[in-house]
């Protein structure tokens, strides 16, 4: 069991305090945001602070930090955070949620995943990687850092995820297929070929849309 400091106040915030607060031994103490977005001094009963300033109140030797943030600018922002925190000396703890499936999977630091995910045997999962309810991922398998998962996402077997990727719900990827640095999968894609880096692929069999700055998502 950890204290805990949880970033941001918007929903993924709120839900990751749900998800601590009632399916974990951490005890959630505060959350933190940017000076700027800092509005009201409470949020669901805790304290909210800047973040910028945040280990002046909550030191990383008596507390860690969580940060499950959304995949917005390709999980650029939520890498920034998460090094940002790091860098501030905390310690980042991970959410799996008591209802995944696991077969004693490494995971790393700052991952949060959700209910009724499967995650088979001799697959390795990154640091800062989001896994939302509901995704199948395959065995003999490799998601590197800074990876989001939607809900209801299959990821067949021998399958490697490079930083940066982001699939959407319902998406099928074929086995043994190499996801490249910062591959977004649409929405229902069927993935069936190797993809090529800040690639968007949509459509049954996926096909590459247009390549693009993750600036722009």
């Amino acid at each position: 069991m950890s204290k805990v400091v949880i970033f941001g106040v918007l929903d993924t915030a709120e839900l990751a305090h749900y998800y601590l607060t009632h399916d974990s031994e951490h005890e959630v103490v505060a959350f933190a945001v940017h000076a700027e977005y800092l509005k009201e001094p409470y949020f669901h009963g805790l304290p909210v602070v800047a973040f910028e300033t945040v280990e002046q109140v909550y030191p990383p030797d008596g507390f860690d930090f969580f940060a499950p943030m959304t995949g917005r600018k390709m999980n650029k922002n939520r890498e920034q955070i998460y090094n940002d925190a790091k860098a501030k000396g905390y310690r980042l703890i991970s959410y799996v949620s008591s209802k995944a499936t696991l077969f004693n999977n490494p995971i790393g630091d700052n991952c949060f995943i959700l209910e009724n995910n499967t995650i088979q045997p001799y697959t390795t999962i990154g640091n800062n990687v989001v896994l939302w309810s509901g995704n199948h991922i395959g065995h003999h398998g490799q998601i590197n850092d800074h990876v989001f998962f939607t809900s209801q996402v299959v990821l067949s077997g021998h399958c490697v995820v490079d930083s940066y990727s982001f699939f959407g719900v319902n998406a099928t990827i074929r086995d043994y297929l190499h996801i490249a640095e910062g591959t977004l999968v649409g929405m229902a894609a069927a993935v069936t070929r190797n993809t090529e880096a800040w690639g968007v692929y949509v459509g049954n069999p996926a096909v590459k849309k247009s390549a693009f700055s993750y600036d722009v998502y």
